[in-house]
């Protein structure tokens, strides 16, 4: 038994070592690939940490280049990082770092509209490159550590013009340049006046006058006068004025006869408002003179039913206009000979001194009233007359109103004040109600006579005290500003502008003066005046090819004034700017389109307009739809980035 028991452990030792085997046939391979796979591990690990300082530092050398200048970005491609005279350089394809394999690829980026990076569609914004940095090694596993990022341009310049000089350097093609405030680009076809210098150094006339020279009316190449305010015997003159430079006036005939309040005149014939209380109203043909005494005879006239004196006349197509007190009268002008037939009339508020007429509304100063100024609408015969609007300006008796061609701005001179404005801007843009007013301005001293607004955003006061004849700035309506003026010390009884159709602008004056009353003055931005005009830009060369991101314009735009803009970016030619062809874009890319105010500059690889591209120019459209304002760039500035 003892002996069979033995065999029995020496079985029991067997089977286990049999197990024993077996467990271990399974377990050692396991912990050896288990203490394999842990040393590969610990090295991938230690691999995975290099390439990723690896791709980190090739992220730094990008941002070293793209500092030294962004056209070593510029080009996409496939590069690696390599130091070249101790800083980062690019060079192209990929390279073996310490068993890695390093590349980096430069990419273009796309934006939508609103400036969104896209992956699909949109614009190639050429001023961000998107980065791909790829570190890749095959032992002990294929593996790689990728980082993406973006870069743009660091350089940010700005291009300004704002100084008359700066503006002198471009192309004007009926604009000027002036230095009113520190340099500004409006319209104008050249030559020497300026309103805001006026001078007396044409030639002045003597009138023939038994009175006070009084009234003034022009057209180009006629000025009438009224002569005769206050005695009888020679009460008007018709004088030529030649269209040279400067101009020459001379006595064509004068009329002898009653007391002139007004005058008004066309090419052919003249109205007088006079003292008669059966004629308040005369009409003489202007090319009917006697040769021998050179005098005009009276062709027509006009008898108001009351017995008052006309004070002011104005005539519009077939319709006479007469103010006699208070009075407003349409007359049949559709023949001028005879008694001419009254169509309607209208009672003012007080003393109509002064009726303008503009379209189918006539202004009318007021004197005696709350009301300076009363607009009155006419229909096209002339047989209606309804008071649609008014202003009260809070000043003196108003004596003379001027409007603008459009009729959206009307200009009042009242009676000095030692604490209220004597000239103010009310806007009209409404014929309806109550009249606001824009801008007021103090005369310091004068009692203004007359008014009349003229070209270049400026406005013409005269009258007897201080100084005379002032010249006002009404760029800015809210606050009109003199900027010049002239003292003669007899006093400006009249006043009359003139704009002739080669764009001369003159005013003419009759003075208080014993002789030589009547004076010419000439004006305008410039000495002539245009409707519109273009500016080109001098030329900005960037020195390399540049991303001219946006452009800032600022102007002063007076009602009824506009100014566009266009851009254009070029290659340079040989090394330079100078004869780069440039191609004007709007911002669609195109020459059909421009901008109204500053933008972002449209980008495009050509042909013609480019951008990115290393010159770069500016086009001005000044323009205007009312004689009286024109529009002023101030100052302009390019952001661009090299």
């Amino acid at each position: 038994m003892e002996q069979l028991h033995r065999y029995n452990n020496h079985g029991q030792l067997l089977v286990e070592l049999l197990v024993a085997l077996a467990v271990s046939a399974i377990l050692i391979p396991a912990i050896m690939t288990g203490f394999i796979a842990s040393r590969q591990g610990v090295a991938q690990a230690r691999q995975r940490l290099e390439a990723t300082a690896l791709a980190r530092e090739a992220g730094d050398a990008v941002f070293i280049v793209r500092d030294a200048g962004w056209s070593n970005v510029a080009t996409n491609g496939t590069y690696h990082p390599v130091i070249a005279d101790a800083t980062w350089t690019l060079v192209t394809g990929s390279a073996e770092v310490n068993g890695y394999t390093e590349s980096l690829v430069i990419s273009d980026v796309s934006r939508d509209a609103t400036g969104n990076m896209v992956t699909t569609g949109g614009t190639v914004d050429p001023s961000t490159k998107k980065i791909t940095v790829t570190i890749s090694w095959g032992l002990p596993i294929l593996s790689s550590v990728i980082e993406t990022l973006y870069i743009t341009r660091l350089t940010n310049l700005s291009w300004i013009q704002t100084t008359q000089a700066d503006f002198d350097a471009g192309v004007k093609t009926d604009v000027i340049t002036t230095n009113n405030n520190g340099g500004e680009i409006t319209l104008g076809a050249g030559g020497k006046a300026d309103w805001c210098e006026p001078n007396l150094s044409i030639t002045a006339l003597n009138l023939p006058k038994n009175g006070v020279a009084n009234a003034l009316s022009a057209v180009p190449g006629h000025v009438v006068a009224g002569t005769g305010e206050n005695s009888s015997g020679i009460s008007f003159a018709n004088i030529l004025v030649t269209d040279t430079d400067p101009p020459t006036s001379s006595i064509s005939g004068t009329f002898d006869g009653y007391k002139t309040n007004g005058v008004f005149n066309d090419s052919n014939y003249a109205y007088i408002a006079t003292d008669n209380h059966s004629k308040e109203m005369i009409i003489l043909d202007l090319n009917q003179l006697n040769p021998v005494t050179k005098k005009y005879t009276e062709v027509g006239y006009f008898n108001a039913p009351d017995n008052n004196e006309g004070k002011s006349v104005y005539v519009s197509g077939n319709i006479g206009f007469l103010t006699v007190d208070n009075i407003l009268y349409t007359i049949n002008l559709s023949s001028k000979t005879g008694s001419r037939p009254q169509l309607a009339s209208r009672t003012l508020a007080a003393n109509g001194t002064k009726v303008v007429v503009n379209g189918t509304y006539a202004f009318v100063s007021i004197a005696g009233a709350t009301q300076e100024l009363q607009i009155v609408q006419f229909n096209a015969a002339g047989t209606t007359l309804t008071i649609t609007g008014s202003a009260d300006v809070n000043g003196q008796a108003a004596y003379d109103v001027s409007v603008n061609s459009t009729g959206t701005r009307a200009y009042l001179a009242t009676g000095a004040d030692s604490s209220k404005p004597e000239f103010f801007i009310i806007n009209t843009s409404s014929k309806s109600g109550s009249r606001p007013t824009v801008g007021s301005y103090n005369a310091n001293g004068m009692d203004p006579n007359a008014v009349a607004v003229v070209t270049s955003n400026k406005a013409i006061l005269v009258g007897t005290g201080g100084e005379e004849y002032q010249v006002i700035d009404i760029t800015n309506e809210a606050n009109p500003v003199r900027c010049g003026g002239l003292q003669v010390n007899s006093g400006i009884n009249g006043l009359a502008s003139v704009l002739e159709g080669d764009g001369d602008a003159y005013t003419y004056i009759i003075t208080g003066d014993s002789a030589d009353e009547l004076k010419i003055i000439e004006g305008g931005p410039g000495g002539k005046y245009v409707v519109s005009g273009t500016f080109e830009s001098s030329i900005l060369d960037a020195t390399r090819s540049s991303v001219f991101n946006r452009f800032f314009a600022n102007s002063l735009l007076p009602v009824n004034t506009d100014i566009q803009y266009q851009v254009s970016g070029a290659d340079a030619v040989s090394g330079s700017c100078t004869g780069a062809a440039f191609t004007y874009v709007g911002p669609d890319g195109t020459g059909a389109t421009k901008f109204s105010t500053g933008s972002a500059v449209p980008l495009s690889v050509g042909p013609g307009y480019k951008n990115p591209a290393r010159c770069f120019r500016y086009k001005a459209f000044l323009s205007t739809s009312d004689q009286s304002a024109a529009p002023i760039v101030t100052d302009m500035t390019v952001n661009y980035s090299p």
